[in-house]
């Protein structure tokens, strides 16, 4: 269960991206699943090639602001489709990916990654064991307190960065693009290059988790993506649904919420006797069908209830006035 927190904090930041192509540009970019693997395949090279895993993560963070911005570009300028220019770089990155990493994996277990500095530095201050002591009456404690601290430490200040750059100038212009383009647009604002920038900031998010999922795994392949914007929309959507969006800063809080639930909920299906590994992507679309089902189901209803509530103050609202008029004529 704490592998899967840990995992639902890194592929948060990845939700974080999806939520701002789909949830603020309202633009269904299908480029997540190939931006995804570009992250991990650049890191993966770059630190098999002696980089700094820091600086391989963040080269990572670059390479998907560039894919996002090819995706803007053949949207705005080359007047493609939204969901076709996404899937058409989704289905170039494949290659890309190929030619960065020259093969179909890249391992990463024998090499020094960001995961394991991280490690090496917190059991160096033997942090473990005075966390361990604190939560020892619950009688669950992890290997290493280490991963789940500094993924939470990363999507908190991913999620402070967003928070704050939404509520910006350009951040407010990006919300109102994905609202009403055209009346953006009616304003001499450059909606083209808000929907570039965007794109890019979104991808540069997906290609950090991607980096972060690649040394947490311990391996960079190029399938790794497949799925991603599914699990992307699943942390969305399951947040949304059950910690609601009322504001900006309450959505990534519930973007987030709903990564962690997502890897929680996968986490359980998997222990059920019949389901094996192989049925992931299954149990993923289950999960994405009950989160949009459920909600409009108790929303109707919500709604049905409240017509038959008006519908009976009606009826005795009409019931007494009819009694009144009755005793005016005696």
């Amino acid at each position: 269960m704490f592998s899967s927190v840990e995992a639902g904090l890194i592929y948060a930041v990845m939700a974080l991206g999806v939520y701002l192509s789909f949830r603020i540009l309202d633009f269904p970019d299908l480029t997540v699943d190939g931006s995804f693997v570009t992250g991990a395949s650049v890191a993966a090279v770059l630190i098999v090639n002696g980089a700094n895993p820091f600086a391989a993560s963040a080269a990572a963070l670059l390479a998907g602001f560039a894919a996002g911005v090819l995706t803007g570009l053949l949207h705005t300028k080359g007047k493609i489709n939204p969901l076709l220019s996404g899937i058409l770089m989704m289905i170039a990155l494949y290659s890309i990916n190929l030619r960065i990493m020259g093969k179909s994996n890249v391992p990463l277990l024998q090499q020094e990654t960001v995961i394991t500095k991280i490690t090496a530095v917190w059991r160096q201050a033997g942090l473990d064991a005075a966390l361990n002591q604190l939560v020892s009456f619950t009688g669950f404690a992890p290997r290493t307190w280490a991963v789940l601290v500094s993924m939470a430490i990363v999507t908190l200040m991913v999620k402070g960065l967003l928070d704050w750059m939404l509520k910006t100038e350009v951040g407010i212009a990006l919300r109102a693009t994905g609202d009403n383009k055209l009346m953006v647009a009616s304003f001499s604002a450059n909606t083209d290059w808000l929907i570039v920038f965007g794109l890019g900031l979104s991808n540069a998010l997906v290609a950090l988790s991607g980096a972060l999922v690649a040394q947490y795994g311990g391996f960079s392949d190029v399938g790794m993506g497949i799925g991603m914007i599914v699990i992307g929309l699943a942390s969305v959507i399951i947040g949304e649904a059950l910690f609601g969006a009322r504001s900006v800063s309450s959505a990534t809080w519930a973007v987030i919420g709903g990564a962690i639930v997502y890897r929680l909920i996968l986490a359980l299906a998997l222990r059920v006797e019949f389901l094996e590994t192989g049925d992931v992507k299954l149990i993923t679309a289950l999960i994405v069908m009950l989160a949009l089902v459920v909600p409009n189901m108790l929303a109707a209803q919500k709604e049905r209830q409240r017509k038959k509530r008006r519908a009976q103050q009606l009826e005795r609202g009409e019931t007494v006035a009819g009694a009144e008029t009755n005793y005016k004529s005696i």
